[in-house]
């Protein structure tokens, strides 16, 4: 993601870090090279040129701040700078879930508009899955797609994946199916009610007049632009084409895992004052994340994106398993079995050259060169294993060698390989256990767990006097009621 950018801007950073203090005439060059970067990445001019005047002028005129080098200063400057242009106030809440406008009243309508191979049909799904997962709502997918051969089957088949109900109508007109869709969704009890159109070039007057016709029978609460992130300014300007004749509240970029030069997801907020609301980062149903400009910016400028990592981490490994796991290496019962099962959550996270992107300073490795088929491969010569050899490695004789590496496609050498790996992480762990580093972190679960049992038991005491102060004010009133009943002082 955003390769090619994140490489000309950490050249930028290089040069720049070099200086001794800011002057005019390095803040020049800089900006130049600023420029270049943006225009190769297909920014349009018009925005490049109000970035970077806006950069040079800050950086100008901002005070070098002590203990800052200067050069770190103006990564900053140029930085905020590229937040502000894409960020939108309000369109995230508390939990940094996407904000929509939800009706109680009746489904809300989300309209999918966009060119053709645009992925608007894919991107539906992996919205409803996304309001499903995060939002706890029950969605339902219509094929409005009624131009393009299979669209149909292919949101079936989208829907099927990923649970959630498809509506269709082969024999009626796109804005009757939508319509009919929306009195189906009211009986069948779903809350949201996303319509996946076909792709229409913004000139095609005939389809255009059909969207709008869509969208005056459905009232949609949100119409997103779907629209490919690695064709640059183009896609900007179809969806300022688009906003004219649809209300748009927003935009999807898609296929940001390929080699997405970044020019639209500059310029989208900048052209057409929309924002920029989900971003699709790989072919998988889960592959669709909120925009988070602060994030997009590291990552184009050749920062990383640690916050997205974690919770990438967070969302493939299990609490209660990372706990299980914590355990087994104190105890020194970690098996195979355990390890395979980490691959399988590695995996989970997107491929390793991506996941390493994310990492500060990872864009000037050579990332191309990682091979991502190694994890296959060690996870093919484990599958071959018995559960006995997974769980007691050691046993393995060279026949059982030979059978694991016939069994998995691999090399009895890279058998041996991955067994040695494995003991020397088994030893590893024992050395930091002895050397008393294992056993501060244990020290500081059991003080973790021990602050949450005190917790716990702090809360169910203020439960009790809390109940105890009710059952006495409760006494008194019965007390007080059983006086005057019988007149007594």
């Amino acid at each position: 993601m955003f390769d090619s950018i994140a490489s000309r801007f950490t050249d930028v950073w290089r040069r720049i870090s070099g200086n001794a203090t800011i002057t005019e005439d390095n803040i020049k060059d800089a900006v130049r090279a600023i420029r270049t970067a943006l225009l190769e990445a297909d920014v349009s001019l018009p925005v490049v040129k109000n970035f970077t005047e806006r950069v040079r002028e800050k950086a100008l005129g901002e005070d070098v701040l002590k203990g800052v080098r200067p050069g770190e200063q103006f990564i900053k400057i140029v930085h905020d700078e590229l937040v502000a242009m894409m960020t939108e106030p309000g369109l995230l809440d508390d939990q940094g879930r996407a904000r929509l406008k939800f009706r109680g009243d009746r489904p809300t309508v989300i309209m999918m508009a966009g060119l053709q191979g645009s992925g608007k049909t894919t991107t539906s799904g992996k919205l409803a899955l996304y309001l499903k997962k995060k939002w706890k709502k029950n969605p339902m997918l219509v094929a409005a797609d009624l131009q393009r051969p299979a669209a149909v089957d292919q949101l079936e088949v989208v829907g099927r994946g990923i649970g959630v109900p498809v509506f269709a109508d082969r024999k009626a007109t796109p804005p009757e199916v939508c319509h009919k869709a929306l009195e189906a969704a009211r009986k069948g009890g779903h809350d949201v009610v996303i319509l996946d159109t076909a792709g229409r070039l913004h000139v095609d007057d005939d389809l255009m007049r059909e969207v709008q016709e869509i969208a005056r029978r459905t009232q949609p609460d949100e119409v997103f632009f779907v629209c490919d992130g690695m064709t640059g300014q183009d896609a900007v300007k179809s969806a300022k084409a688009f906003d004219e004749k649809l209300p748009l509240t927003g935009a999807i970029l898609t296929k940001l895992d390929g080699d997405s030069r970044g020019g639209a997801v500059m310029t989208v907020r900048a052209i057409t004052g929309k924002p920029i609301r989900f971003v699709g980062i790989s072919e998988k149903m889960d592959g669709l994340e909120v925009f988070h400009p602060d994030r997009v910016a590291g990552r184009i400028l050749g920062m990383g994106d640690v916050v997205s990592l974690v919770e990438k981490a967070q969302s493939a490994i299990d609490e209660e398993q990372a706990i299980e796991l914590e355990r087994k290496l104190l105890e020194d019962t970690f098996t195979l079995e355990d390890f395979l099962s980490q691959i399988k959550a590695i995996k989970k996270m997107g491929p390793m050259s991506e996941l390493l992107k994310m990492i500060p300073g990872a864009s000037e490795l050579p990332l191309d060169q990682i091979n991502e088929k190694g994890l296959d491969h060690v996870e093919a010569i484990i599958n071959s294993m018995t559960p006995k050899e997974r769980r007691l490695p050691e046993q393995l004789n060279p026949s059982r060698k030979r059978r694991i590496a016939a069994g998995s496609g691999r090399s009895i050498e890279e058998v041996n390989r991955l067994l040695k790996a494995f003991e020397q992480m088994r030893e590893m762990v024992q050395g930091l256990k002895q050397q008393g580093i294992m056993g501060k972190a244990a020290a500081w679960k059991m003080d973790r767990d021990k602050k949450k049992m005190l917790a716990d038991q702090s809360k169910q005491l203020k439960s009790q006097k809390k109940r105890a102060k009710a059952n006495v004010r409760r006494a008194a009133t019965d007390l007080e009621n059983f006086r005057k009943q019988f007149d007594l002082k």
